[in-house]
């Protein structure tokens, strides 16, 4: 296959000489998109054995049910996670804590941490829940701000913050305020993977448009997407009635969603 015949992925844009399976983001290109009429996307299924690169590193997913993200890490290269998501490792690939600043937060009244893993060897991650695994090449100087405790792993090229959200928390579980994890590709690409619960659908937002969602069903957004609470009164005759609180998502940019409404949140 030369130049010409190459396959650009309709996920993440690379161009591919396998005209099966995208190298960069593992999704089947064998494959028509699904599209609802109202404009949702299915995010693309891996295939069980699906595989992946990213620098000199590569990923395969294994199962389906509840997805193990393989990573092979070369040396001098590492990814970064959430203590709790990784499932197993090699004993010769070493760990330490990766640096981060910020108000303080905890899941389950255990601290949060992030744990930074670098090659060569082989870890493993996965969540204990059923969904999918969405796959996030991010270009240099692209901002992504993902829900609390689903990211999977990042490369170690992708700068990592997060930020507090007021008015969110009491919708989803009381409190002070949710958090939303920021990944930043400031100088080179890098790599960000997910774990939706059920299935995943993708939106792209015109400027100026806007949506409202569940909370709980919100996955990820480009940061260039605002997202406000928003509270519904709902009559139920006179001096009746109750309220719906949802999340105003407004364009430009992409959000992602989950069908399966997890509410997996951190202590305040």
């Amino acid at each position: 296959m030369d130049e010409f015949d190459r396959i650009q992925c309709r996920w993440c844009g690379a161009q591919s000489a396998d005209p099966k399976q995208c190298p960069t983001c593992g999704a089947p290109l064998n494959t028509a998109d699904l599209v609802s009429e109202s404009g949702w996307r299915e995010a693309p299924r891996l295939r069980d054995m699906s595989e992946f690169r990213f620098g000199n590193c590569s990923c395969q997913v294994e199962g389906d049910i509840v997805p193990v993200v393989e990573t092979t890490l070369a040396a001098g290269e590492g990814v970064y996670f959430e203590h709790h998501a990784m499932l197993w490792k090699q004993d010769t690939v070493p760990m330490s804590l990766y640096p981060i600043t910020g108000p303080k937060r905890s899941l389950l009244g255990l601290p949060h941490l992030v744990t930074l893993a670098r090659g060569p060897g082989r870890i493993a991650f996965s969540r204990d829940a059923t969904g999918e695994i969405i796959v996030l090449p991010m270009a240099a100087g692209i901002e992504l701000d993902v829900r609390e405790h689903a990211f999977l792993l990042a490369s170690e090229s992708i700068a990592y913050s997060y930020v507090r959200v007021k008015g969110l928390a009491n919708i989803l579980h009381g409190g002070n305020g949710m958090w939303m994890d920021r990944f930043t590709a400031k100088k080179s690409p890098g790599l960000l993977v997910l774990h939706g619960f059920g299935n995943v659908f993708v939106r792209t937002l015109a400027s100026g448009e806007s949506i409202q969602l569940e909370p709980g069903s919100m996955l990820f957004k480009d940061a260039t997407v605002q997202m406000a609470a928003e509270k519904i009164k709902l009559s139920t005759g006179f001096l009746g009635g109750t309220s719906m609180n949802l999340a105003r998502m407004t364009g430009p940019g992409r959000i992602g969603i989950q069908s399966m409404y997890h509410h997996h949140a951190s202590d305040e």
